[in-house]
Parts: C-alpha cells; structure tokens; sequence
C-alpha cells in the first residue's frame, strides 16, 4: 500500500501563535501514525512561487493522511493557526 504525505508551504505571519498550532498539530499527527520528514529547515525556491517555511509529513497510508486532516484533533490545530500563517497545503499518494 502506498504511503500519503502532506506538503505544505507555509509564511508564518505571527510565530507566538504559530507554536501553539505547531504543538496542536504535531499532537495530530502523531495520534495518526504519521511521521515528520520535513519540518522548517533550509530551501531554496529555484523555480516558482514558495513561502519560507515547508513541511512534508509521512503517513502509513493516503487514507490516513486524509483521516488525520479530517479528525477533530487537527481540527483543533487550524483553528489555533487562523491568523497566524498562510498556507499551501496538498495531500498525496506516494508511490507503491
């Protein structure tokens, strides 16, 4: 079964506010199985529009990736980020 990941690309507006959602998500995240690959570190935007900040997080499954966005604990992380960055946000299926 292929793995999901989520890919986000996120300008972080207020970073106070923003570590609430962190630890809201993180919280999230691990509640479904998933697994941080990618959070903050260096990039460098070589072609197209970025934001300062990606992450990439690992889940066993595509369904779990999209389980884990739709559950009520991440529920709880977004509302905590509202206001605090902008988000480019996909949900995928790896590669079997």
């Amino acid at each position: 079964m292929a793995k999901g990941y989520w890919i986000a690309q996120i300008e972080v507006s207020d970073p106070s506010k923003y570590d609430g959602y962190k630890a809201l998500s993180g919280a999230a995240v691990d509640a479904h199985g998933g697994r941080f690959l990618v959070r903050g570190g260096r990039s460098d935007g070589v072609e197209g529009e970025t934001r300062t900040r990606n992450v990439v997080i690992e889940f066993p499954s595509y369904a779990a990736a999209l389980e884990a966005y739709r559950s009520p604990e991440y529920a709880k992380a977004r509302a905590a980020r509202a206001g605090a960055a902008d988000f480019n946000f996909v949900i995928v299926e790896g590669v079997d």
